[in-house]
């Protein structure tokens, strides 16, 4: 996208060559303005009669959800092109074939107009059937043209009533097209129905399905997709983890996505050079169902099997993804080492383990789908840093404040000395 700065600096250019009576290459502005077209977000709001339930912080699903909607709204990033398109809205009656069809654009993808937007939200009203199929079809529609990322956000609370349209299907069929869409769905008050169908449309396009139950929730994470299209797609390279460190990949800087079995664990390792920091993050995605209590364990080991750090999660059941990260920096060689000694990386191996269990009759394979994150960066500037990790170079900060505690100290006793002094001489 074009920010203002690069926009700006274009417009400069273009005017001191003119000053200078030098010819612009007709290309020069074609390479300004051949960057990524404005994201585009399109939000799929259910509004079908289960809207009216009253089960959401006191109030109605559907007041939960403009609640939401306007404050997303005033949240959006100015480069965002947002839209927003209803299911369920506009036939209140009985004909399975026309409450099938009943899904509009609301407010068309393109730059937004908050107030527009917010009128048009507030016209609202819990009406009919759950065409999640078709609307997710005319949503591909709308985000058609230009190459900047495109993403459906579906917001409902119950499963697709205009079946054998698949939901599932389709989102899949969207995929196949490969063109860049992802679908990112959100339950409210979800059932086990609905999750599943849920999860498989969000997989099918490599988006995230979520399960809220307040108004802060849904305004939080439709928050977060909408900013999340807004910044540079990054897509996950595809790693197979081994059974143990020897014959694991070794992974560089970067964002991977892999499967772990149930009762399984990965392992990955990670060159680390004196004076680099490797840092970490690991999120597994409850795909299906699981039986509640579940952890997530991501350690760092050397390869003899020793410890150097580790972090954990853990989980309960009311969340569908669970991370946790680590980090760990490796001391800078001292100078008589370093002198005519090429510095060695140490390998760190990774090892991820879950504690996820299927429930009774769900299917186990394949695995459950796991994001990580590496990166190695610089680390701390001296061994002293590195001792110090976590204070990082607060212990100057923290010196301050104890002997300026200690000198307060001092001062109150003695002043509390003198006005006793005082009274008992008065």
């Amino acid at each position: 996208m074009i920010t203002r700065q690069r926009l700006a600096a274009g417009v400069c250019a273009l005017l001191a060559a003119l000053a200078a009576g030098v010819a612009v290459p007709s290309t020069a502005l074609a390479d300004e303005t051949a960057v990524a077209d404005a994201p585009k977000v399109d939000l799929v709001l259910d509004v079908s009669g289960s809207m009216r339930a009253r089960d959401i912080d006191g109030g109605s699903r559907m007041a939960a959800a403009k609640q939401a909607f306007n404050e997303v709204l005033d949240a959006t990033p100015e480069d965002v092109q947002l839209g927003i398109r209803t299911l369920g809205a506009d036939y209140p009656g009985d004909d399975r074939k026309t409450g099938c069809k009943d899904t509009a654009q609301l407010y068309p993808v393109g730059p937004l107009d908050r107030t527009e937007a917010k009128t048009a939200v507030a016209t609202l009203a819990p009406t009919g059937w759950t065409p999640i199929g078709p609307a997710l079809l005319k949503a591909a529609e709308d985000l058609e043209g230009g190459d900047g990322s495109k993403r459906i956000v579906l917001i409902s609370d119950g499963e697709d009533t205009c079946a054998p349209l698949d939901p599932c299907e389709v989102a899949r069929e969207i995929a196949a097209k490969g063109i860049g869409l992802t679908i990112d769905t959100l339950g409210l008050v979800p059932n086990a129905k609905m999750r599943v169908q849920l999860s498989c449309i969000a997989e099918a396009t490599g988006g995230t399905y979520t399960s809220v139950e307040h108004t802060d929730e849904l305004t939080d994470r439709v928050n977060q997709l909408v900013d999340r299209a807004a910044d540079p797609v990054v897509v996950p390279k595809d790693v197979t983890g081994a059974d143990a460190c020897a014959k694991s990949p070794t992974l560089k800087s970067g964002l991977y996505t892999d499967r772990e079995e149930f009762g399984k664990q990965r392992w990955y390792r990670v060159d680390v050079l004196p004076g680099q920091e490797l840092r970490a993050s690991v999120s597994v995605v409850a795909d299906r169902r699981v039986d509640p209590s579940y952890g997530l364990l991501l350690r760092a080991v050397t390869v003899r099997g020793r410890e150097i750090v580790r972090g954990e999660a853990a989980g309960n059941g009311r969340t569908d993804v669970i991370s946790t990260g680590l980090r760990y920096p490796k001391a800078e060689l001292d100078d008589d080492e370093e002198d005519g000694v090429k510095p060695a990386a140490e390998t760190v191996c990774l090892q991820v383990t879950h504690s996820f269990s299927a429930a009774s009759g769900v299917k186990t394979t394949p695995g459950l789908p796991l994001e990580l994150t590496v990166d190695v960066v610089d680390g701390p500037d001296t061994a002293s840093d590195v001792a110090s990790f976590g204070l990082g170079r607060g212990w100057w900060l923290l010196g301050v404040l104890i002997l300026t505690g200690f000198l307060a100290g001092l001062v109150w006793g003695w002043l509390s000395r003198w006005r006793v002094a005082v009274w008992r001489t008065n």
